[in-house]
C-alpha cells in the first residue's frame, strides 16, 4: 500500500524530481500510518496481497477472457434471428465465506454483458440474465472456483500468522 501511495503521488504531480520523491516518501508514510490506524490495515495484509498477486492476476486475465465470451454470445443473441431470448432470474447459493469474494463475484457477474446482479444478500446472489444459456452452472463458474482457492489461501495464511504469534 505504502509504494503504491508513493507512485500515485508521483504521477499525480507530472514529473519526477528528487524533492518530489522526498515529500513523497514523507506524504505516503504518513498516509500509510492513518490507513493502518484508522482502517484496520496492517503489514500483513500487504505481505498476503503481495503472495496473491499472481492469483489476483490470474483472476482479472479471466475476468476479461469471460467478458470477452460473453460479449460474443450477446451480439449473437442480438443479431440472430431467433425470437426465442428467453430472459430468467436466477437465484442462487454461494459457499464464499468472506464479504470481498462475495461483491468479487457478484461485480464480476455484473461485467460480462448479459447478466447483471440484482441483489447480494448473506450467501445469496440474484441474477438476472438475458438468456438461460448465460447463467448455466453460474453457481460452479470459473469465478467461484477462483475465489474459493484466494479464500483458502487467505485462511492458510492468517492460521500461520496466529499460530506464530500464540
Amino acid at each position: 500500500m505504502y509504494i503504491i501511495f508513493l507512485l500515485l503521488w508521483i504521477i499525480l504531480n507530472g514529473q519526477f524530481t528528487w524533492e518530489i520523491l522526498a515529500f513523497g516518501v514523507v506524504i505516503a508514510g504518513v498516509m500509510y500510518g492513518f490507513v493502518c490506524k484508522f482502517l484496520g490495515y496492517s503489514v500483513e495484509t500487504d505481505l498476503l496481497v503481495l503472495r496473491k498477486l499472481p492469483y489476483i492476476l490470474a483472476y482479472i486475465l479471466v475476468l476479461i477472457w469471460e467478458i470477452i465470451k460473453a460479449n460474443m454470445s450477446a451480439i449473437q443473441l442480438a443479431l440472430s434471428f431467433k425470437n426465442e431470448i428467453d430472459p430468467v432470474i436466477v437465484k442462487f447459493t454461494t459457499d464464499l465465506k468472506t464479504d470481498v469474494a462475495k461483491v468479487v463475484l457478484a461485480n464480476s457477474i455484473t461485467l460480462t454483458p448479459g447478466t447483471i446482479t440484482i441483489k447480494l444478500e448473506g450467501n445469496e446472489l440474484v441474477v438476472h440474465a438475458l438468456d438461460v444459456e448465460l447463467v448455466e452452472g453460474i453457481d460452479e463458474s470459473v469465478f467461484v472456483k477462483m475465489l474459493r482457492k484466494m479464500e483458502a489461501m487467505d485462511e492458510n495464511t492468517r492460521q500461520k500468522w496466529r499460530n506464530r504469534h500464540e
